[in-house]
């Protein structure tokens, strides 16, 4: 949805293969995110050790600087992703690290040391799992991203956030349950990346045909007063329909009115789920749902 916005809202010309490469590009910018964001948090759990150079190097530390409890730079999380082959090479190719974050590292640092779920985790005399994802969970969720100075980083630094937001969530979420199981240079699987690369080439191809089957349900709604966002879904939505053989309709139906409603207007949602559910009954009344494998197509006629 965003390469194809991007895409035809820049004006330009773009070839099939131009357009893949565009994918790829947003693919990787949220590679980049996602590696950062894991980048970011090992560094804050590290700043504990730093921290406790800093006090106890001072001209006339106290017993108070001298103690300053460390626990949370050997956070068990922390050191399965220091030690995972795929994060030592995202540092490599990634670079993370090449980013000036020093400062929002020691700031967040500070805030955090105040918590009381901080001081509960560093009270407690053993190491065990639940604590030990607890603490990081609470670092990313309660901490960092109802951070403004963080946001206001990440707002500044990656362009694709606020798109990208909410799924690096999620893949964060099931990160630091199993660092050591995830492929930071594959983020998607060779079936998800070849089923975004179809879909786009897909929506592209057959514009025609999906607009010829949009049109006559906007009533009295001219094509290029509907907001693009909300067209390009429910051409997308349509591809869906016709050339992807095993999404059943309703899955499709669904998961476009969520990404109406998330990227577009208040009343995007019910406007597509209107549009594609009419055209849905059109296919099943005329019987004329008989979905092909648009990879195995060279064309499809309009009916």
């Amino acid at each position: 949805m965003q390469t194809l916005y991007a895409l035809e809202t820049g004006g330009q010309i773009i070839t099939p293969e131009e357009s893949v490469k565009i994918l790829q590009k947003h693919f990787s910018q949220s590679r980049q995110l996602f590696a950062y964001l894991i980048y970011f948090i090992t560094e804050l759990a590290g700043y504990a050790e730093t921290h406790s150079r800093l006090k106890s190097g001072k001209h006339l530390p106290t017993h108070e600087d001298r103690n300053i409890n460390t626990k949370l730079a050997g956070n068990q999380v922390i050191q399965k992703i220091l030690e995972d082959a795929s994060y030592q090479k995202s540092l490599k190719t990634d670079k993370p690290q090449l980013l000036d974050n020093t400062e929002l590292v020691k700031k967040l640092y500070l805030e955090l040391i105040e918590t009381e779920e901080y001081k509960k985790y560093i009270c407690l005399q053993e190491r065990d799992k639940k604590s030990e994802k607890e603490i990081i969970d609470f670092i990313f969720l309660d901490l960092l991203l109802p951070n403004e100075s963080f946001i206001a980083y990440l707002e500044d630094t990656f362009t694709n956030w606020d798109d990208d937001s909410e799924v690096m969530v999620q893949l964060l979420a099931g990160y630091f349950n199993k660092p050591q199981s995830y492929n930071l240079q594959e983020m998607l699987s060779k079936e998800k990346l070849e089923f975004a690369k179809t879909l786009l080439l897909t929506a592209q191809e057959k514009k025609e045909v999906t607009m010829d089957m949009i049109k006559p349900k906007l009533k009295n709604w001219e094509p290029d007063r509907i907001a693009a966002i909300d067209m390009i879904l429910m051409r997308m939505g349509v591809c869906e329909f016709l050339y992807f053989e095993t999404i059943p309709p309703k899955v499709t139906i669904n998961e476009y009115i969520d990404l109406a409603k998330e990227y577009s207007t208040n009343q995007s949602g019910q406007f597509v789920n209107g549009i594609l559910d009419n055209i849905h009954k059109d296919l099943l009344r005329e019987d004329k749902l008989h979905k092909v494998n648009f990879k195995n197509q060279g064309t499809v006629n309009k009916e």
